[in-house]
């Protein structure tokens, strides 16, 4: 067979059993699907901010980085921005990467080795699986958070060999959270090294949005942790915080970061003024807990009818089958709202669902109209 002839029938796979996936763009549609959990990629006021230090400060003299940091990509904006994070997420120091994908594999991958043992929850990322995959690693797959087998694993783990536990703070299908406290103790208690994507927590947990870990003080027990700026920041990019140690290893040998173009000026000063408005404002964050408080008064009508997951601002409202599923999102889109399905294989076959994100932006009204469309289907 060909390379066309194969890239056809895994296309038409995924035609019969209703999982193709193609791009479209949604415009003028109430958003229940966007990670802007605080508005901050519509922001008028940061983007003014922005704009404003971009056209006048004197350290710019490009716009593009123009190389990776460690050739012409390094500037004075992203060793500030990296000091400013650590500061932030209460870390010795700090790296960027250009998306959270690339600092999740290039994490993982540098720092777990051939030989260790690795323990995560099966609802990680697909960015964390593969970090994990590439490390070539003996991997532990234990069940969404299910720490008495996670300890079954752990104690029966060789205790001569390296060890990391890897999980999600909030993770973004299920919408509910991990209870980190238990995970600490785990990791000490079998001498494994905790890492937590903070990625859907970053922004809108912690103090002043500094995330999960710092909501279950437990920053300092974690020897890693990746915080996204895809999601509650509005912008693009991420950054891996703990030890200097570690900064400096994976500066040397992650090549996620070595061999790829630096983030530009626009993308580093969009996170800048968004972690100084988060430190110096908590109306966005006010606004969100209370579309969250509100969701949660009226979810009651929608467990008489669906099973429901998540605890805020993301839940799963589960519709099985991948064509159902497509059905409803498209009645609702119909409606002017956007809701987005999430079909198998991203969630397992039976558990697809409709994805609802609460965001500062969101009215009573919308998430009454929201809630009345999906039961009344």
């Amino acid at each position: 067979m060909d390379v066309e002839n194969r890239i056809s029938t895994y296309l038409e796979k995924r035609v019969i059993s209703n999982q193709l996936r193609r791009l479209m763009i949604v415009n003028d549609l109430v958003d229940f699907s966007s990670n802007d959990y605080l508005g901050f990629s519509r922001s008028a006021y940061l983007k003014q901010q922005v704009d404003i230090e971009l056209n006048s400060f004197y350290k710019f003299k490009k716009s593009g980085a123009t190389g990776s940091r460690l050739l012409d990509g390094n500037s004075y904006l992203a060793d500030e921005l990296e000091q400013l994070l650590a500061k932030m997420h209460h870390a010795e120091a700090a790296l960027l990467f250009n998306s959270g994908y690339d600092a999740n594999v290039g994490l993982l991958s540098t720092v777990i080795r051939s030989g260790d043992l690795v323990f995560y929850d099966e609802l990680i990322h697909a960015s964390l699986h593969q970090g994990i995959k590439l490390s070539c690693s003996n991997s532990f797959c234990y069940k969404h958070n299910n720490y008495d087998e996670l300890n079954d694993f752990l104690q029966q783990a060789d205790k001569n060999k390296v060890k990391f536990i890897v999980s999600e703070s909030v993770f973004s299908m299920e919408g509910d959270k991990a209870d980190l406290k238990k995970l600490v103790h785990l990791s000490k208690q079998y001498n494994a090294h905790l890492i937590i994507d903070e990625a859907h927590s970053n922004g809108i947990f912690g103090d002043r949005g500094s995330g999960m870990c710092n909501e279950f003080e437990v920053e300092q027990d974690c020897f890693a942790r990746i915080y996204t700026f895809g999601k509650a920041i509005g912008s693009h990019g991420a950054v891996v915080v703990g030890s200097q140690m570690l900064i400096e290893y994976l500066i040397n040998f992650s090549k996620n970061f070595i061999y790829t173009t630096a983030l530009d000026s626009h993308t580093l000063l969009s996170v800048k003024h968004a972690y100084l408005y988060l430190q110096n404002n908590i109306n966005q964050s006010v606004k969100l807990r209370k579309a969250i408080f509100y969701f949660n008064l009226c979810i009651d009508t929608l467990k008489d009818k669906y099973e429901v997951c998540g605890e805020g601002p993301i839940y799963g409202i589960i519709v099985p089958g991948n064509e159902n599923c497509k059905k409803i999102a498209l009645y609702l889109s119909n409606k002017g709202y956007n809701v987005r399905p999430i079909l198998s294989p991203t969630v397992s076959k039976g558990k697809e669902r409709l994805r609802i994100v609460l965001h500062s932006y969101n009215t009573e009204i919308e998430i009454n109209q929201l809630i009345s469309l999906i039961v009344d289907y």
